[in-house]
């Protein structure tokens, strides 16, 4: 058998905040002694973009002037050349995690266009209250063939805590058409880029049924939605990239007729 080697965290939680500590253990096992030239770890963060593939071409000079951006690098000896015993060595190691230069320790976090190798925020409320008519719809070409509809509510704010869910409630108050769905569709925005140009792509992460089927005129209906922690983070908006959150109130009525009125979000922790 050959010689293993892992690192234990000692914290259960691996959430880590700039400045603290970082400690455990490396375990080295083997059947036999090994000599060795030293032991050293290094902890890296980087933020590393890349360019969707229907953008490829277009910037070109993406690939050469944005690289990984690394916020952290930091290398500690921990044991000088010599040997290891048969059996099981640990190794244990303490240090506190500090940020190169000005770089902000960005929250971990894995898109499709953006990864992050954590931030707190300050959250400021911002109610919304919406009116949905065939005359406040965008990007309608045969606006005079959609059936008349009034749809009122309300989000109680737009600037959300990623750990309490987005909140509010809609009312039909009327519909020529019968009401087939009403969803809320949770999109992520990520943008990367430099002084050539931006790309920008937007995934849906969440999609939620909130009434299924035609509705009764003038009855609250609940909007409630938590954000997935895998797929969300904290707003962020940087030199090289941005990763932003909007909501999509989605009704479909008979018809095919579909409604989507949009609501950019700020998503913070606190």
């Amino acid at each position: 058998m050959g010689t293993s080697l892992d690192i234990k965290i000692k914290r259960a939680n691996k959430v880590y905040h700039a400045g603290e500590m970082l400690s455990g253990v490396v375990v080295i096992c083997g059947k036999d002694s090994v000599q060795h030239q030293g032991v050293s770890l290094t902890v890296e963060g980087t933020v590393n973009l890349q360019l969707s593939a229907k953008s490829v071409g277009v910037f070109e000079a993406f690939y050469n002037s944005v690289k990984p951006v690394q916020v952290i690098n930091s290398t500690i000896e921990m044991v000088k050349p010599g040997k290891f015993p048969s059996g099981k060595t640990e190794i244990p190691f303490e240090f506190p995690l500090h940020v190169k230069g000005n770089k902000v320790l960005y929250e971990t976090y894995h898109g499709v266009f953006v990864n992050i190798q954590p931030q707190k925020g300050k959250l400021t409320p911002s109610p919304v209250d919406f009116t949905i008519t065939p005359e406040t719809l965008q990007n309608v070409k045969e606006r005079a063939l959609l059936p008349r509809f009034l749809i009122r509510g309300h989000l109680n704010s737009t600037s959300c805590v990623i750990t309490q869910p987005l909140t509010g409630e809609l009312v039909v108050e009327s519909s020529e058409a019968a009401v087939r769905s009403i969803e809320l569709q949770l999109v992520r925005v990520e943008t990367c880029g430099c002084a050539e140009g931006y790309a920008r792509d937007a995934t849906e992460i969440q999609n939620i049924q909130i009434a299924d089927g035609d509705v009764c005129r003038s009855l609250s209906v609940p909007i409630y939605m938590v954000f997935p922690r895998l797929f969300t983070c904290p707003t962020l908006e940087t030199t090289n990239f941005k990763v932003e959150f909007e909501v999509n109130i989605v009704v479909l009525l008979h018809g095919d007729h579909l409604i989507t009125e949009n609501f950019p979000l700020k998503l913070c922790r606190v």
